[in-house]
């Protein structure tokens, strides 16, 4: 995503994330230094409108492994799931959310027009679009929890302001675009975990992910 980000914390010991300098499309990777398989991650997000971010699940400093979303743009998402890994890169998204309005911070929902090629079974439990919008606050802090367990295959739980996301299980998901064997080549069953500042031109200058209250533990 280009050579770090910039990261710091605010006076009330908030962190953030955005890309260095500002508005360049400079992004990157804050990662841990101890590496996870099997854990349980909480953790607060306030992302501004905006930026392109993610929380990443075994991962290392050339990017790769599991993503879950933290899209908050026109036609984001939060909370479900994608395989990062270069050059094999596989989205997870049953739908997007996009502002009624430019400057309002309204949220009007549509399905994701790839899925209409899923059979049955992409994801083992997956929210809808309704129950999804009732939970999040656009411009307030929301709880995000994740839970990563299995092998090389991950299995996948998210929650969002205590609503049931998602479960995803690599080991078994019938999305047509996703091959095993081609995860197995470039996933690892252990790995960082990592705050995402995406490059790219999404992120204009001034705009900020904000990350607080971070809590893990390994199972």
């Amino acid at each position: 995503h280009g050579t770090g980000g910039n990261w710091g914390v605010t006076d009330e010991g908030v962190l953030f994330g955005e890309q260095d300098p500002p508005g360049s499309g400079n992004g990157g990777l804050l990662l841990t230094d101890e590496k996870f398989s099997e854990f349980e991650l909480e953790l607060s997000i306030r992302p501004d409108w905006g930026p392109d971010s993610g929380v990443f699940l075994r991962t290392d400093e050339k990017g790769g492994g599991w993503q879950v979303y933290v899209d908050h743009h026109d036609n984001g998402n939060v909370g479900h799931i994608r395989l990062e890994t270069k050059p094999y890169s596989v989205p997870f998204c049953p739908f997007k959310f996009s502002r009624v309005e430019p400057k309002a911070s309204q949220l009007a929902m549509t399905v994701d027009a790839r899925t209409e090629e899923w059979p049955e079974g992409v994801f083992e439990h997956s929210c809808t679009m309704e129950e999804w919008l009732a939970v999040w606050k656009t411009d307030d802090w929301n709880e995000l929890k994740i839970r990563c367990t299995g092998g090389e295959l991950p299995v996948i739980e998210t929650r969002v302001n205590g609503l049931f996301v998602c479960r995803f299980n690599a080991a078994a998901t019938t999305h047509p675009k996703f091959d095993q064997e081609k995860a197995l080549e470039v996933a690892e069953p252990t790995g960082s975990i990592a705050l995402q500042v995406h490059g790219g031109k999404r992120w204009q200058a001034g705009e900020r992910v904000f990350w607080k209250n971070i809590s893990v533990r390994s199972l």
